[in-house]
């Protein structure tokens, strides 16, 4: 009867949680997915604080050129990758970071179900809010988040746009020729069908002035049509700055705030 007592005494101290379940992980974590027989590794950033009895605000983040490859993780070497190391606090969200191969671009229709379909999982793993969700884009980043917003047009809340455009620089058309096939003829109506495509998305939109990769005209023309179309656009150019706007557009203090402001629930201000 002593031994029976003293086990029942035991199980209000197990009913309480099992000592044995495994903690989430947090900070940067690797994932992988497959798409039409490839796997594909990619990064997704989990907050410390993190936890699933709530919705997290969820950002997609496309690299650039110089971060293409396999290896899952080049794509945390810059950019938002950077911003989260530099202070956590601000990037208070779920990011995904998926990695283009290198003979890619994120314009290409399957670069972009890759995309596409790393958000997917991230959100439904770390309860990523639907009405929350953001892109963010550089370079050559920048070039496929006009394109991904224009495809899943009402996905997105806002978007951060960093010397990026929709017709991509001559020689990198001469180095890779496909893109022909995917991009707008060079007029000026491109800037505004890709606008109107793209809709009232609030968006801010960052170039270097003296950038020699990626003509600062391409930000201006996109910055232009999208305020046309009636959406918020904020559009910050550095005087003297080339190519590598990015840390400076990741460390703009009002840059986060005004990301994390905005909600598909609510119209746009």
């Amino acid at each position: 009867m002593l031994v029976y007592i003293s086990f029942l005494l035991l199980i209000p101290t197990f009913s309480h949680g099992n000592p044995f379940a495994k903690k989430q992980e947090t900070g940067f974590l690797d994932r992988t997915l497959s798409l039409q027989g490839v796997e594909y590794k990619y990064q997704v950033f989990v907050p410390e604080d993190w936890t699933p009895h709530k919705k997290w605000p969820i950002i997609l983040f496309l690299h650039g050129a110089g971060e293409r490859g396999d290896d899952g993780m080049l794509q945390t070497d810059v950019g938002i990758a950077s911003a989260i190391r530099s202070s956590r606090k601000e990037v208070n969200a779920i990011v995904v970071m998926p990695q283009c191969p290198k003979t890619l671009w994120w314009i290409m229709p399957p670069m972009q179900d890759l995309a596409i379909n790393a958000l997917d999982n991230a959100e439904k793993e770390f309860h990523g809010d639907s009405q929350r969700t953001y892109l963010a884009g550089l370079s050559m980043g920048g070039f496929g988040s006009w394109k991904l917003a224009a495809k899943y047009q009402g996905r997105f809340a806002a978007m951060i746009v960093i010397c990026g455009g929709i017709r991509v620089p001559a020689r990198a058309l001469k180095a890779y020729p496909y893109l022909a096939s995917v991009l707008p003829p060079d007029l000026p109506k491109s800037y505004s069908d890709a606008a109107e495509r793209v809709g009232k998305v609030p968006v801010w939109i960052f170039h270097g002035a003296d950038d020699d990769v990626i003509p600062v005209t391409e930000s201006r023309r996109m910055a232009a049509a999208m305020k046309q179309v009636g959406a918020e656009v904020h559009y910050t150019e550095y005087p003297g700055i080339r190519h590598d706007s990015w840390d400076k557009a990741f460390d703009e203090p009002k840059l986060f705030p005004w990301l994390f402001s905005k909600t598909l629930a609510a119209p746009a201000r």
